[in-house]
């Protein structure tokens, strides 16, 4: 039977058309169904066994997902040996290590252990930009750029954050990063004056997140025996791109024997904007003994989490055992930094050593023994949180101890431990006013307190005197000093309550209880 089929009609050519047209701008790796079948690893040689090398295959894979925009999945029950060869695996699209594990053996060496194993990194091309100069507090330039931008900034002819101490050293070159957006507004707001700029650096900023998630990673630690220095291992993933989110990976550590060197960090983040860690599991590490700078014996810091030079930086939900375990060094560190979130993590620290400007917030976190440090400048907020260290914030004194901006701590509380020989402070800084760090210093402009719990019980019980607001903070020096360092005028302070009952003095320094005025609302 022969049936007669209707005319196209002009209508439905135009709807032809149309569809055909659609299909046509939709990038190449994106219309193709093949493209967004997940790449694995066994397509490109590993074995998964445990014992096999497969590195090298690892990075063949993520090399083809690279070129053809396909994300990476691995296979669950793999467990993947990353060997000691000096290569790193280039990830630049999703990729989901669910629950597969990989062994990262560095207890007998490693063909080059400053090298990461994985490195997230942007498929746009740096741009060429030109700026000559910076002010302070600049919030907008007259350049368009055609992306959104992280710009890198830096005057080589001048030094910031003289550290002093046993890890003295002559500082940082002064170098910030900011979001350059396409109509020339700033996010993060320019730090310091820049009377030159001697180097710029532009990356354009991914629109779409990318995002690394799963993974359980069992680390042997390195046996390396260097009696003097540092000489951090960097056998880790590192998150070079902008818009990347790091989700539920796990490592576990084994092998720390009497030897050892630090780790700069498992994860870590650095020249990139809008970086998020979430729900990620790692451990503290086993704290070793240097000869430092100053020729005196020093802990070495070792490092889960590290940023550095990173615009909008959080860490969500992030969690670890044995907080209060004093032998493990404090966990998460950072440098140069513009608005930090920490929210429902439990750490035992978080660190900015070189500085954060804009908001540092930490929110309904737990942080244990070593606690929570700041350097820089902008709104410091604690809120809903818990901290159990010996001072409930600590301005790194290495550094001057500066703070320009404001304190603001809201619903919280404060677990002291028990040490003999110490009053704890609220607040621990130390400058005297003697050294140059690089940049004026100065305590927080206006502090305030509302709704803080202090269980220091243990002070009645021991016959001490009650928790201080702050330590002796100045201490003595000349007169006048070199570099001055203003003091805060007032705390104001409500809801305020401790366990021994005894509300805290200013601090043991006499020049401080008659400066700074504690105002009770």
């Amino acid at each position: 039977m022969n049936i007669a089929h209707p005319a196209p009609s002009r209508t439905s050519f135009r709807l032809f058309a149309s569809l055909i047209a659609l299909v046509s701008a939709v990038p190449a790796y994106a219309a193709s169904a093949e493209t967004r079948t997940p790449v694995n690893y066994e397509d490109f040689g590993a074995k998964g066994d445990g014992v096999t090398d497969d590195l090298e295959a690892i990075v063949t894979a993520h090399a083809h997902a690279n070129k053809h925009g396909m994300p990476v999945r691995t296979r669950p029950d793999a467990t993947y040996h990353l060997g000691t060869r000096a290569l790193t695996v280039v990830i630049q699209t999703d990729t989901d290590w669910n629950t597969s594990r990989f062994i990262i053996d560095d207890s007998k060496g490693v063909e080059n252990n400053k090298r990461p194993l994985f490195e997230v990194t942007s498929r746009l091309a740096p741009v060429e930009l030109t700026i000559e100069r910076l002010k302070r507090g600049q919030e907008k330039l007259d350049i368009r750029p055609e992306h959104d931008l992280l710009v890198m900034v830096e005057n080589s002819g001048k030094r910031l954050f003289i550290r002093r101490g046993l890890n003295q050293n002559s500082g940082s070159v002064q170098r910030e990063a900011f979001i350059l957006r396409r109509d020339g507004t700033i996010e993060g707001a320019i730090e310091w004056d820049y009377d030159t700029v001697t180097k710029v650096e532009a990356q354009p900023i991914d629109a779409e997140r990318l995002v690394v998630c799963g993974g359980f990673f069992h680390q042997i630690a390195n046996q390396m025996v260097q009696p003097q220095g540092y000489n951090y291992w960097s056998r880790d993933i590192l998150i070079k791109r902008s818009n990347t989110e790091v989700d539920g990976v796990t490592l576990e550590i084994s092998g720390e024997g009497e030897f050892g060197h630090p780790y700069a960090g498992f994860l870590r983040a650095n020249n990139a904007a809008n970086v998020t860690f979430r729900n990620c599991r790692i451990p503290g590490r086993k704290v070793y003994q240097t000869i430092g700078s100053a020729g005196k014996p020093v802990s070495m810091g070792t490092y889960g989490y590290n940023a550095n030079y990173v615009v909008n930086f959080s860490m969500i939900n992030c969690r670890m055992e044995n907080i209060h375990d004093t032998t493990r060094w404090g966990v998460a560190a950072s440098n140069f930094m513009k608005n930090v979130l920490v929210e429902d993590c439990v750490l035992s620290r978080m660190d900015v050593h070189q500085g954060v400007s804009g908001h540092y917030t930490i929110r309904r976190t737990v942080l244990g023994h070593a606690g929570l440090n700041a350097v820089g400048k902008g709104l410091l907020l604690v809120e809903d949180s818990e901290i159990h260290s010996t001072r409930f914030i600590a301005f790194r004194g290495d550094y001057g101890s500066p703070w320009d901006g404001e304190v603001v701590i809201r619903n919280s509380r404060w677990i002291p431990p028990s040490r003999p020989g110490t009053t704890p402070s609220v607040f621990n800084a130390q400058n005297d006013g003697t050294h140059d760090f690089g940049y004026p210093c100065m305590m927080p402009r206006s502090i305030t307190i509302d709704g803080l719990e202090i269980d220091d019980g243990w002070t009645r019980e021991n016959k001490k005197p009650g928790v201080t607001f702050f330590d002796d903070v100045i201490g003595k020096g000349p007169d006048p000093r070199p570099f001055p360092y203003p003091l805060t005028e007032y705390i104001s302070v409500r809801n305020l309550k401790t366990a021994s009952g005894v509300f805290p003095a200013v601090s043991p320094n006499e020049t401080l209880r008659r400066a700074i005025r504690v105002e009770r609302r």
